[in-house]
């Protein structure tokens, strides 16, 4: 697999090469859809992209955990996680064409 990550002046560059909007307007929608959705996700509202998948908030209450070196109990203190879950579409997308190595590769 590939180790290049997407980033916000990619997506600019993608909408400029398709759509053919300035660079400057083309950042500028990249940053009000990411803005949007962040604002969406903050006030614990999801977000579904049809075809890409939904993101969520989760409470996550307090609990109690371990130190995985000195094995001391740590208290865990209540939080908010985001989740993806991705559409069946995106999933698709993903393991088309994949052949997974063998044993004996």
């Amino acid at each position: 697999m590939g180790s290049k990550t997407l980033t916000r002046a990619d997506l600019a560059d993608a909408v400029v090469r398709k759509i053919g909007l300035p660079r400057n307007e083309s950042q500028e929608l990249v940053e009000l859809v990411l803005s949007e959705i962040s604002v969406t996700l903050s006030r614990g509202e999801n977000v579904k992209l049809s075809s890409f998948g939904s993101f969520g908030v989760r409470d996550k209450g307090r609990r109690i955990g371990r130190n995985p070196k000195t094995g001391e109990e740590v208290p865990i203190t209540p939080r908010r996680v985001l989740i993806f879950r991705p559409s069946n579409i995106m999933k698709d997308r993903i393991n088309s064409g994949l052949t997974r190595p063998t044993a004996a590769e």
